[in-house]
């Protein structure tokens, strides 16, 4: 319950009230600004009379200017003897003190308070709130990594997982690696910021890196909550700095191929361009107040980064100015200018022999003799790769003519005979499909067999069937698919007793053909007297060759799916 309240005089009271308008004139005085980007972590409320007075980066206050009389502001202090009253109110006050002056607490400089209790004086006015509604913090970024905008001047590289700290092992495993974390180190002022960097690093604490001429740029993950934007730069290469890397590059064919395999070669890294950096050369920025060079979490992406390096050198190109492809794209056209030039400073060979219209305008013994023939070789080379080109044939069928084309050349040279001379257009075709890799219900095996057909007058369906007969017993395969013939007594009357004691049913004969009863399974005999199985829906007589020929007919049979249906 509140106070009893003594009776007091017009005066009283007019003097109660004066107070009350000083204490809080006072107040609004001590009430400190709003901060506008509060630093994540710091205790207490932007804008709250109570709340510590922090900087922007959320250090804390300097104190020292406490204990300098001459360097603190001045601000109007409270008496101590009255408990609230203001010196004025002290003396004209006639009467004892007032409930609300004696509820009041004692402001501290810094801290102050508005009165706990409001008057009961009707005229009184409501106190002002001491403190204000907080800032909404601004949102943590979560990644700066952003594959969609990549191309050959921008990369992003997913973060690195956490690796296991080793006391004193080097953080790069190779050279070029190495001379990134030298010069990193080499160029630091505090090795207590590079350690605890370095143990950023370990712990995963980068985000993912972007990668672009002269700059690395990546979120890492502090003490607080928010992490500070890291960036890392790096001087780019002028356009003679960069003749001079290709001509030091081009100069040697195995630079490009270590290139290539994601290898640095030290003589490229020598050859008078600056390509690794120096001590001082590595410029740090981070968004941390820390003013170190480099400041702990610099120190985490320039580790980080030279992981990159060893997986990947054309990275540190791409800090130079040039991305992958067009270092890559550049090397080709020099080594091209290059070898052309070299060809038009050599004299063309003098082959032996000598001209046509020589030999032609002598005669009798002066020809010379014509050379013997060459060995030919043990057997056919590869022909070279066809680039593909918008509208031009398939490199790959190409590919198919040559490699063919030189393997019947072989055989003609080694045996004196070409074996695809005596097939027809139809036969030819029917090899050609046969012999293309992988051949099935692909895009590229439809467009090869439409083509064939139609150059043969047949239908896919008709070379796609011929094609499984080719594949089963080449040419003679095919002539069994195509030719029925009459066999002679013998080999083919001998083949039902035999399908009978196989537990097998009876099967229909007609010409060189043994039918099953239900008709899915049929056996037929070749001119190679060889039995070729086949299959075909019940009573459908669509015929397509199984398995593998075999001068069994039973055996013939054996490993059909459909034989178990009998």
């Amino acid at each position: 319950p509140a106070p009893r309240v003594p009776r007091t005089t017009r005066g009283d009271r007019a003097a109660d009230r004066r107070a009350r308008e000083i204490r809080e004139t006072l107040a609004d005085a001590f009430r400190m600004p709003d901060m506008e980007d509060p630093a994540p972590g710091v205790e207490g409320r932007a804008g709250s009379a109570d709340a510590p007075t922090h900087g922007p980066a959320g250090e804390p206050p300097d104190t020292r200017a406490s204990d300098d009389p001459a360097s603190a502001p001045e601000t109007p202090r409270l008496p101590t003897g009255d408990r609230g009253a203001a010196p004025d109110a002290a003396a004209h006050s006639h009467g004892p003190a007032s409930a609300a002056d004696h509820q009041a607490p004692e402001p501290t400089p810094g801290h102050p308070r508005v009165p706990a209790a409001a008057p009961r004086d009707r005229g009184a006015s409501p106190a002002r709130p001491a403190t204000a509604t907080p800032p909404a913090n601004p949102a943590t970024p979560r990644s700066m990594a952003a594959p969609a905008r990549d191309g050959d001047h921008r990369r992003t590289f997913p973060p690195f997982p956490p690796r296991p700290s080793g006391d004193g092992d080097s953080f790069a495993e190779t050279w070029w690696g190495r001379a990134w974390v030298t010069a990193l180190e080499d160029g630091a002022l505090d090795p207590a910021r590079l350690a605890r960097g370095r143990g950023y690093a370990e712990q995963g604490h980068v985000d993912a890196i972007t990668v672009t001429p002269g700059l690395v740029l990546a979120y890492v993950q502090g003490s607080r909550p928010r992490p500070y934007r890291v960036q890392v730069r790096l001087r780019t290469f002028d356009e003679a700095d960069w003749d001079r890397f290709l001509d030091a590059a081009a100069d040697r064919p195995g630079h490009i191929a270590a290139l290539l395999d994601k290898e640095m070669p030290q003589s490229l890294a020598d050859c008078g361009v600056p390509l690794l950096p120096g001590p001082g050369d590595l410029a740090p920025r981070c968004s941390c107040p820390d003013s170190g060079h480099p400041c702990k979490h610099a120190a985490a992406l320039c580790y980080q980064t030279a992981r990159l390096l060893d997986a990947d050198p054309f990275v540190l190109l791409l800090l130079r100015g040039r991305g992958e492809r067009e270092v890559i794209d550049a090397l080709s056209r020099l080594s091209a200018a290059r070898a052309a030039r070299a060809a038009q400073g050599r004299e063309p060979e003098q082959l032996p022999g000598m001209r046509a219209t020589d030999a032609v305008s002598r005669r009798g013994p002066e020809l010379p003799p014509l050379p013997a023939p060459l060995p030919p070789p043990s057997h056919p080379e590869q022909p070279p790769v066809y680039p593909a080109s918008p509208g031009g044939p398939d490199p790959f069928a190409l590919d198919q003519l040559a490699t063919d084309a030189a393997a019947r050349a072989h055989v003609l040279l080694t045996t004196g005979r070409d074996p695809v001379g005596p097939l027809s257009l139809w036969h030819d075709a029917v090899r050609l499909a046969a012999a293309r890799p992988g051949s099935g219900l692909t895009a590229g095996t439809r467009a090869l067999y439409a083509s064939l057909a139609r150059a043969a007058g047949r239908t896919p369906g008709d070379l796609a069937r011929a094609v499984a007969a080719w594949r089963q017993g080449g040419p003679t395969g095919l002539s069994v698919l195509e030719e029925p013939w009459d066999p002679p007594a013998g080999r083919f009357d001998r083949a039902r007793p035999l399908l009978l004691a196989a537990d097998l049913p009876a099967f229909r004969p007609w010409r060189n053909r043994l039918t099953h009863p239900r008709g899915h399974v049929q056996l037929r005999l070749g001119r190679d007297h060889l039995w070729y199985a086949y299959e075909s829906e019940p009573d459908q007589d669509d015929w397509w060759p199984r398995g593998t020929p075999d001068p069994d007919p039973v055996g013939a049979l054996t490993g059909l799916d459909t034989l178990g249906d009998a």
